[in-house]
């Protein structure tokens, strides 16, 4: 790194950190845009800055929980038992009852989509025997990695006092989890599940809708923000960004496309990509993470974001330079250039490429509700077929009664006893009814 390229480089973190404090950390937002392979950064601001992390608290979670599982201290068929204390966490959650048990595998799939906090404290009291002993392993795992800016309290992101992460952190955890488990790489990229009758939708709403979009994991609570870690490949290159502090869904969902947008086509700003080095090389900032409660929560806002429901619905025609984000004109400027002609960087409509996965409570062996999973709607639709062909030749018996009419029509010649054989065309006339 040059002389003149590091000064640079320390001149625009200074100004963005001083917008971060004039603002009295309102609207404030981190982004980083990583190569997965490599490390490579081709895009950072604010990335250094420590942050809430909410529910994207859960890669580590599952970091932690595929680490014991290679060190052979589980499996993913090891039983989970939903606790009280794990049947008592906010939404968002499965909302199974005290006493319930599944599967490693299924908790995991549950908490990736359904962003489960149940299935997150089930797999941290599973693992590591209580939630302490669980976050004690997920620190370990933090250290081991160089997340130097991380503290982890629970394993699911829900409001604690120093639960902080930054975005240079979660992008070498989401390498990390690229690059160990390749062999686990499709639970960052369910689309749906299904439980019982319920389908359940991925809260990353770049799945099936961004092109190459394979990963990985959304979060929000009041103080963060709507945070997110995504990850896209194309032509073989994968790309992770990270976007923390967005002012709603579908707004992250927009900055995270655009960033690897950017990435893929190559963007305005390459020019400053070899300064950035690698993301294990960003500089850590020392200080307080922002508090984005009243700019997030309050009542300004005309739809009020709420921790009880974590997550929100994407909305597929919000636009990256959507005024509600809160962006700086320098921000909404340097999004700008990143639309297509017709003005509007959107998401596509969501594309079903697969059928939901199957998720189910109890034993492999004897699953308390996969029965129910595969066959509910189905079993629904039977029952309706039955009741139409098991009434239909009910009502069709009935014309063999006026065909036996005949024997009380006795007035005409007896030679015609059996008018009845006339009754047997009447059975073209049943079975003519019951097609």
């Amino acid at each position: 790194m040059t002389l003149r390229s590091r000064s640079l480089f320390l001149g625009l973190a200074a100004l963005s950190l001083l917008s971060l404090a004039a603002t009295g950390h309102a609207r404030a937002e981190a982004q980083l845009l990583i190569e997965a392979s490599t490390g490579k950064v081709l895009h950072a601001e604010n990335a250094t800055y420590p942050w809430y992390p909410a529910s994207v608290t859960k890669l580590m979670t599952m970091y932690t929980t595929l680490r014991a599982i290679r060190e052979k201290k589980v499996t993913l068929n090891t039983m989970l038992t939903v606790s009280k204390n794990a049947a008592a966490q906010q939404p968002t959650k499965m909302g199974f009852k005290a006493g319930t048990t599944l599967t490693i595998d299924n908790a995991m799939k549950m908490l990736m989509v359904k962003s489960a906090n149940d299935m997150a404290v089930a797999i941290a009291e599973g693992v590591g025997g209580s939630i302490e002993g669980f976050a004690d392993m997920m620190n370990a795992n933090a250290r081991r990695l160089g997340m130097s800016q991380s503290n982890f309290v629970n394993p699911n992101g829900l409001p604690a006092e120093n639960h902080v992460t930054s975005a240079r952190d979660l992008g070498m955890l989401a390498r990390a989890l690229i690059r160990e488990f390749p062999e686990y790489d499709s639970y960052w990229h369910i689309s749906s599940i299904r439980y019982g009758s319920r389908v359940y939708r991925n809260y990353n709403s770049l799945i099936d809708r961004y092109p190459g979009a394979d990963g990985m994991k959304t979060g929000f609570i009041c103080a963060s923000g709507y945070n997110v870690v995504a990850s896209a490949t194309r032509n073989g290159r994968r790309l992770i960004a990270v976007i923390l502090g967005a002012y709603s869904g579908a707004v992250r969902a927009q900055k995270a496309a655009a960033l690897m947008e950017r990435g893929f086509n190559g963007g305005s700003l390459t020019w400053l990509t070899p300064s950035l080095g690698t993301v294990d090389a960003l500089a850590p900032i020392d200080a307080q993470p922002p508090n984005l409660r009243d700019e997030m929560c309050g009542g300004h806002r005309r739809k009020p974001a709420s921790e009880d429901n974590e997550e929100e619905e994407p909305n597929p025609d919000a636009t990256v330079a959507n005024t509600e984000s809160g962006s700086s004109d320098g921000q909404a400027f340097m999004l700008s250039s990143l639309k297509p002609a017709n003005g509007k960087f959107v998401l596509g409509p969501p594309v079903e490429t697969a059928p939901p996965i199957v998720v189910y409570t109890g034993t492999p062996e004897n699953p308390d509700a996969a029965a129910q999973a595969v066959s509910a709607a189905p079993k629904k639709k039977k029952t309706k077929t039955a009741k139409v062909t098991a009434e239909k030749p009910a009502a069709a018996e009935k014309p063999a009664a006026p065909a036996d009419k005949p024997k009380t029509a006795d007035k005409k010649p007896a030679e015609k006893p059996k008018a009845a054989k006339p009754a047997t065309p009447a059975k073209p006339k049943v079975s003519s009814a019951t097609q």
